[in-house]
């Protein structure tokens, strides 16, 4: 492998460009070579002033395309199926972004593809494993300081839910992040989801469910509730607070600039993900593109991914069935010795 990581990155739209960006101009040791989109001109758009790379708008024959060593996956989650199991035909290490793949079922054949492999290629893009603020609540738990963890309250707030957004997507995409991010701290399964629905919001599409109130059981006795409210109008918040036997520890309290003037105080609040994480989403590329370029897979496994994916459909059924529903997950494969990595 030479000095610098080539990467394909398929999948040219907000994330992709963000991370094409970030590949160059960001992170050392990498270089973006190769880009897939089925627009071609959004492709081209992303790679735009860069020598080089090859534009295409089929995934395979990016991922074929000269001086490809490594893959990057921001395309829409029905792609990524195809995508990983194309990568792991060509022995190529991929960072995935969530989710894995949207439904268990295809979740668990790449789990099942990669154990065949004998040996890691996927690394999963739950960011917030690299997130300070999440950090440090990790190895306050892990250090048992607090005591046992007894709950985890969650709160995940958008400025408004993109066009298509349905009542599902705010269990299967906003919050698999929290559902990733209890497993990670707590080192728990989730067992069971119930989700409430209060009143829908007046801010919300006509049709969707927003806000929700999901509670996740885990085989460790605790209790993870998320507030999950896509539409909320005023800004991007992520807080959790972990509540332990001997204390409490909470995050997500964010310090931006404070404005005074004209008698009053104004604190700006993120209006994006990639506003409020761009330092967590830097760090996991970073520490991804040096990972790869030393022989190594490290991070959030094909095997969390497959988790969020089957936790998240127990939370859809329970949305729409109103009732307490279990987690059904099949047998963890040798090759995921643990929660993550």
């Amino acid at each position: 492998m030479g000095q610098s990581l080539g990467v394909a990155v398929l999948g040219a739209g907000h994330m992709g460009a963000d991370h094409i960006r970030r590949l160059d101009r960001v992170v050392g040791g990498a270089r973006v070579v190769a880009v897939a989109d089925p627009d071609a001109e959004r492709a081209k758009e992303a790679v735009a002033g860069r020598e080089g790379v090859a534009v295409r708008t089929e995934a395979e024959a990016a991922l074929d395309a000269p001086g490809v060593e490594a893959v990057l996956i921001a395309s829409p989650g029905e792609a990524h199926e195809e995508a990983l199991l194309a990568a792991f035909a060509r022995n190529l290490p991929v960072l995935c972004e969530k989710p894995m793949v949207p439904d268990p079922a295809g979740a668990l054949r790449i789990v099942e593809a990669e154990a065949r492999l004998g040996r890691r290629l996927a690394q999963i893009g739950f960011m917030r494993r690299y997130d300070s603020e999440y950090t440090r609540l990790k190895a306050l738990l892990d250090g048992g300081r607090l005591g046992r963890p007894l709950m985890l309250h969650c709160v995940h707030r958008n400025v408004s839910s993109p066009p298509g957004f349905t009542s599902a997507m705010l269990v299967n995409s906003s919050v698999s992040h929290e559902i990733d991010a209890a497993r990670w701290l707590l080192g728990q399964e989730p067992v069971a989801v119930t989700v409430h629905r209060p009143r829908p919001s007046a801010g919300a599409p006509a049709g969707l469910l927003d806000p929700q109130f999901v509670l996740f059981e885990t085989d460790g006795g605790a209790l993870v509730d998320v507030e999950v409210f896509v539409n909320c109008g005023f800004g991007y918040q992520v807080r959790c607070e972990a509540v332990c036997e001997a204390g409490s520890a909470r995050i997500g309290e964010e310090r931006a600039m404070a404005v005074t003037a004209a008698g009053g105080l104004r604190e700006e609040v993120p209006q994006d993900y990639l506003v409020r994480f761009a330092d967590a989403y830097d760090r996991e590329v970073r520490a991804w593109v040096d990972a790869v370029r030393h022989g190594r897979v490290t991070g959030a496994n094909a095997w969390d991914g497959y988790a969020a994916s089957a936790v998240a459909e127990a939370g859809v059924r329970a949305l729409e069935s109103g009732v307490r529903t279990p987690v059904d997950l099949a047998p963890r494969p040798a090759l995921y010795g643990g929660t993550g990595a």
